[in-house]
């Protein structure tokens, strides 16, 4: 097994499988599709944290350490790592399970995300204090 394995710490966020409709032009995973699943286990975080809806105002960083390939098992495991008033800044690592046979795995991505939680009126909100949701 590869020295990145899955986080056994850790529950996954999120877990998806990309299809041959996810590649870019040379057949690996496009960047913006893991992006995208990168901002939704980040909100998720987020939201727990909150205690309801918030935004995506901020990616401070994104890498990608190796490619995602077609029919991998891409586990997204999101943290909060920082609360401000309003905001809400999670951590993200993304991994591949590749060849579940062989159970060999790899850390594909890492993120660092910021989140503004906001009401109804969608204008932002005070971040409750932890452990405050009902």
């Amino acid at each position: 097994m590869a020295d990145d394995c899955l986080p056994h710490d850790r529950h996954a966020t999120l877990r998806v499988v990309p299809m041959p409709a996810d590649t870019n032009s040379v057949g690996d995973i496009f960047g913006g599709w893991i992006m995208s699943h990168v901002d939704v286990a980040g909100a998720i975080a987020a939201a727990r944290r909150a205690c309801g809806r918030v935004v995506t105002v901020a990616i401070h960083g994104l890498t990608f350490k190796k490619p995602v390939l077609v029919g991998d098992v891409v586990s997204f495991y999101a943290e909060v790592v920082r609360v401000g008033r309003t905001s809400i800044t999670t951590k993200v690592d993304v991994y591949a399970e590749r060849r579940l046979e062989a159970r060999e795995c790899v850390k594909v991505t890492e993120a660092e995300l910021t989140y503004v939680a906001i009401d109804e009126q969608r204008h932002p909100r005070v971040v409750p204090k932890e452990g405050a949701c009902a």
